[in-house]
């Protein structure tokens, strides 16, 4: 696949390794009018922005899903070379994506992918080849896409296309939001996100439980993770489990949900002028962030809640998971009803348009300025900001938490520090071991090399010997299995010595060494002097 000099520009750019700031660009739309300035990304990974040129910003083709499909079914098998290759070269890991910490809102919720769709996606970014493995990890506050690939340059531009056919945004806008990290980075990113430290509630176990479920996805049958994505994304559920257990980093509020109770109850007085203790409390929605609303509003004495839902299963599922709270059931149909009796009304469904607005609340008479709160915890938003214009209504979404969870950052920097030297310990772990890949073509070389010249050697051996009369067909056997044995012997300290290597540089010295020592690059050479020598 051709792509534009310009979007391979874009990828191939690169920002000095740190802490980077990302810019956001204002994003026009029918029904998102304002915008909030991104944060900086949290880490010290260096994060390689895609730079390009205003001028670039025509939509770049992509091939539709059934294209997609058929090109998959296409694919023609590598050679044994081109394996050979590929393992010497080996598969990098990457990352591209945008999160809460330095992306809008109104980009995140258009490129959010359904769980149910992360396969058929991932098999739509690698069916055209430049991509060898991928993985997409959608949740509410993050997008990214792990992806394996020997050329960097063509599998991030696939990347970054998919990107751009799917969110409909000019790469000028991408560009300012997302952040893409390669190798070494990219692996520690994701152990970052895996631990808890890169989430805007730090240690919150939700992403755990996603990034397992990446994984999970990753190696079904229709799945695009492949030898080495797998293999990370089941190394940073462990080093999850590893830092949640060894360390104190989960204890307390540790949810989006948590937060927007903590935002509620702090602002409610100022907002509302009454006790949270005394609001009247809603939730719209009745899935898994609304059980764990209840479950933080319930520790903190709540009595009493309505939920609005589409249907009666799941509402009627927590009644019974809180059966100390009276849980009031309400239908679609009389949302408004409830939001007209309510002081703070939660909104979590998956809903990819509005629930509440500016011109849904005048509509239906909410407009009189009576004070009234609304947390929106959704990607893609339930509440639109311009519900905030009329008198009274104080809306609040994801973007707003930031503040209520600085607090909570700055207790847990003593856990964070134990955390990620748990998590610098994983990351190694799985960066030795993919790097013990790279040895494989050369263990191979070295076999075969040897097992040409015992070849060779038996074969001018077997000669002479059969001319003699009193040797059997057994003995000639026994002198090859002899000349195998000894090959084998041989070669056992060599290849064990590089595969025990300890650190990448050794490792490395060791091949080098190995190559220099049996001329494993001259192999041509040594066969044409064989033959002259014969």
């Amino acid at each position: 696949m051709k792509y534009s000099t310009a979007l391979l520009a874009a990828i191939t750019a690169t920002a000095t390794s740190g802490t980077c700031a990302f810019q956001s660009a204002a994003i026009t739309s029918s029904r998102r009018t304002t915008t909030t300035p991104p944060s900086i990304y949290p880490t010290n990974t260096a994060l390689l922005a895609a730079t390009l040129n205003d001028s670039s910003t025509q939509q770049v083709s992509s091939p539709t899903a059934a294209t997609a499909t058929a090109t998959t079914g296409g694919k023609r098998k590598k050679t044994k070379a081109e394996r050979l290759e590929l393992a010497s070269k080996g598969l990098q890991v990457h990352v591209i994506g945008l999160s809460i910490h330095h992306a809008q809102v109104e980009v995140r919720e258009k490129l959010a992918i359904p769980e149910s769709e992360w396969n058929e996606q991932s098999a739509l970014i690698t069916s055209t080849g430049q991509v060898e493995e991928a993985a997409i990890l959608s949740t509410c506050n993050r997008f990214e896409i792990y992806f394996a690939a020997s050329d960097p340059h063509e599998a991030n531009a696939r990347v970054m296309e998919f990107l751009q056919e799917r969110s409909g945004l000019p790469v000028s806008v991408l560009r300012r939001n997302i952040f893409m990290l390669e190798g070494d980075d990219a692996v520690w990113h994701l152990m970052r996100v895996a631990g808890g430290l890169d989430s805007l509630v730090v240690g919150e176990g939700q992403i755990l439980s996603q990034v397992r479920q990446c994984h999970l996805h990753s190696i079904e049958e229709d799945g695009c993770g492949g030898k080495v994505l797998s293999r990370l994304l089941n190394n940073a559920v462990a080093a999850g489990k590893r830092v949640r257990s060894e360390t104190a980093i989960s204890k307390g509020s540790v949810s989006i949900s948590s937060a927007a109770v903590e935002l509620s109850e702090h602002m409610c007085m100022k907002d509302l002028n009454l006790p949270f203790s005394e609001a009247r409390l809603a939730v719209v929605g009745a899935g898994t962030m609304t059980r764990l609303l209840i479950t933080h509003l319930a520790s903190r004495g709540l009595e009493r809640i309505a939920i609005v839902n589409r249907s009666m299963p799941r509402p009627m599922e927590l009644q019974e998971q809180f059966p100390d709270v009276d849980i009031e059931i309400v239908l679609e149909d009389g949302l408004w009803d409830v939001v007209g009796r309510s002081d703070i009304v939660y909104t979590a469904t998956s809903s990819p348009d509005y629930v509440i607005d500016k011109a849904l609340l005048e509509e239906h008479g909410q407009d009189g300025g009576r004070p009234l709160m609304l947390v929106d915890i959704a990607v893609p938003r339930n509440i639109g900001s311009d519900s905030g214009e009329l008198d009274g209504v104080k809306p609040y979404n994801v973007d707003d938490l930031k503040a209520v969870v600085a607090k909570n950052t700055a207790m847990r920097q003593r856990e964070m520090i134990e955390a990620e030297t748990l998590l610098r310990e994983e990351a190694d772990s799985f960066i030795g071991w993919r790097e013990s890949l790279s040895a494989i073509p050369t263990i191979n070389q070295l076999q075969e090399r040897a097992n040409m010249f015992r070849t060779e050697e038996l074969k001018k051996c077997t000669r002479k010997l059969s001319q003699n009369d009193n040797f059997t067909d057994r003995e000639l056997e026994a002198v090859e299995r002899l000349s195998r044995g000894i090959v084998n012997k041989m070669l056992h300290g060599p290849m064990s010595h590089l595969r025990k290597a300890e650190s990448v540089e050794k490792k490395q010295a060791a091949l080098s060494e190995l190559s220099s020592m049996f001329r494993l690059d001259d192999e041509q050479g040594a066969r044409g002097r064989g033959r002259r020598r014969r």
